[in-house]
């Protein structure tokens, strides 16, 4: 099921998602400027790689502590070819607008980072001993659908069905985002049983499943912003 749009309405300007969005795509576009070679080098370099997240830590190593600490955070903002962001970025458009609306900009921003973090160590737990870099800022969306899921369940989604034939449906939010967990989860269970899932590349299910599952339980604590209506909508 791929969604297309909802139908929940929001009442201020999304400022964050709107960023959030060019910045992945710049950085995009600038990796793409590079030499193959380059383009290696730097997602190796801001990737995130589970093999080496130990790496300063062992005897004799001269790694710096950048290299464990920094591609958590950086690797949320790269993406593995033009399909990956904009299927990242369309999740994010949909979703994005209305959890920055409830939580304000700031803390919208904070729960989006820290979801992508979430996601990134459950990648890496599951995924220890691999040495493919994992990027791609789908671990943060997740949080923020899982926090859509929540406040908005029954929110209609208008969604693309390719069953046979295509169909587009309104379906509530929790079918769809739930329908989409439940894939991530099996998927992710699936992969650790095999040997590839330890050393091998693919879609970071496990990320999926710890970002969605962050969003679920952070959107319970965090406070909503007073809410400021705008007339004409």
């Amino acid at each position: 099921m791929i969604p297309l749009k909802d139908d929940t309405p929001r009442f201020s300007t999304p400022y964050i998602t709107y960023f959030l969005i060019v910045a992945n795509t710049l950085v995009f576009l600038f990796q793409r400027t590079l030499p193959e070679r380059a383009q290696e080098l730097f997602v190796f370099q801001f990737g995130l790689t589970p093999s080496l997240v130990m790496a300063p830590w062992q005897p004799g190593s001269h790694a710096p502590l950048e290299v464990a600490f920094l591609p958590f955070l950086t690797s949320m903002f790269l993406h593995a070819g033009w399909l990956h962001l904009i299927s990242n970025m369309w999740a994010l458009w949909i979703f994005g607008d209305n959890i920055e609306d409830y939580l304000g900009h700031f803390m919208y921003l904070i729960m989006y980072l820290m979801g992508g973090i979430v996601a990134a160590v459950t990648h890496t737990f599951f995924n220890w001993g691999s040495n493919i870099p994992s990027v791609g800022a789908s671990g943060a969306i997740a949080a923020v659908m899982g926090a859509y899921f929540v406040l908005y369940p029954r929110a209609r989604v208008l969604t693309l069905v390719p069953f046979l034939f295509v169909f587009f449906l309104w379906l509530p939010a929790w079918v769809v985002l739930g329908f989409w967990f439940i894939v991530q989860f099996l998927s992710g269970a699936a992969t650790s049983l095999s040997t590839v899932g330890h050393t091998g590349g693919g879609i970071a299910f496990w990320a999926h499943v710890g970002g969605f599952v962050f969003g679920l339980l952070i959107i319970r604590i965090l406070p909503g912003r007073t809410r400021r209506y705008r007339y004409g909508r």
